[in-house]
């Protein structure tokens, strides 16, 4: 594997070829976009394909997909080739990401401050 600052040079099409074995999506649509949180199930093994095994070393705790992409500076689009393989093979966990929480309503935050000036 390659350190960070060593890239994977992305600027190689063939080595990407060869990353994704030949494959330019994910086999199921809409499985991981950006936000889409990836955590590991398991560790690396030996013998694996090095990129499955550096996505599993980064995601021991949640990671985007767009930081795993930034991390191990490849296209987004190798890196969810990628994860596709992991969650086939339940070696990931795919989550949606935590939602913004949610503003009360205006009118409620404004009859609560109308009730304490009346205090």
């Amino acid at each position: 594997m390659s350190g960070p600052d060593q890239g994977w040079d992305e600027g190689n099409p063939e080595r990407l070829y060869v990353i994704t074995g030949g494959r330019s999506g994910p086999s199921q649509q809409g499985a991981v976009d950006l936000v889409t949180l990836i955590v590991a199930r398991s560790g690396p093994r030996p013998g694996g394909q090095p990129e499955h095994s550096a996505i599993l070393r980064l995601c021991s705790s949640p990671l985007s997909v767009a930081e795993i992409s930034a991390y191990l500076d490849l296209p987004v689009s190798v890196v969810t080739v990628l994860l596709t393989d992991l969650l086939t093979e339940k070696r990931v966990e795919a989550r949606a990401p935590i939602p913004a929480a949610k503003l009360p309503d205006v009118a409620l935050i404004e009859a609560v401050m109308h009730g304490l000036q009346q205090l």
